[in-house]
């Protein structure tokens, strides 16, 4: 089941839901709306290994926007810190922001019980748009789960990001691979 507004705000008091910073006016019926923080990023080389770290270049939105190129893959993040210690939270892009032709991940939507951090966004755009800094860019969905918790995002020993950031991060797909190049 998805939480409902109420619902989010009564987690909120309980402190199982943390978004900051909140403002009431982003509550929808049954989401929350996030924002693009200022910093973006592009990979370093055009040809990505997901054996390897791919290193990242960070830049800032200047205030009067950024024109995002088809063709690019721009690793931009929320101005929003949440934690989620008793749902699953999706993170969706909002209809006006794909309407643009904005795509605000590529795979990872879903994250984790336990996962405490800005998000991560794997921006790709159709054509040529121009974005903002703070503006909304997608919204939050909280779910029920059924059942005990074994393991939370951030007690897990593989877990790849957990340290706090107000930047974009790149791929850490390199880490689930051993010296020798196989899976761990």
């Amino acid at each position: 089941m998805i939480l409902t507004d109420l619902k989010i705000l009564e987690e909120m008091e309980k402190g199982t839901i943390v978004i900051s910073p909140f403002d009431r006016k982003y509550l929808g019926s049954n989401s929350y709306d996030v924002h693009l923080g200022r910093h973006l990023a592009l990979y370093k080389n055009d040809i990505l290994d997901a054996k390897a770290h791919n290193e990242i270049d960070h830049f800032q939105i200047p205030e009067d926007g950024l024109i995002l190129l088809p063709h690019r893959l721009y690793l931009g993040v929320t101005v929003e810190y949440t934690e989620t210690h008793r749902h699953v939270p999706f993170l969706e892009g909002k209809s006006s922001i794909g309407r643009l032709g904005i795509d605000i991940h590529a795979t990872a939507g879903k994250g984790d019980i336990g996962f405490c951090n800005t998000w991560t966004l794997e921006i790709s755009v159709k054509q040529p748009v121009r974005v903002y800094h703070s503006m909304p860019i997608g919204q939050l969905i909280y779910f029920e789960v059924s059942g005990a918790i074994g393991t939370t995002y951030d007690t897990k020993s593989t877990a790849k990001y957990n340290e706090r950031t107000e930047r974009p991060v790149e791929s850490m797909m390199w880490k689930n691979f051993d010296k020798t190049g196989f899976p761990r």
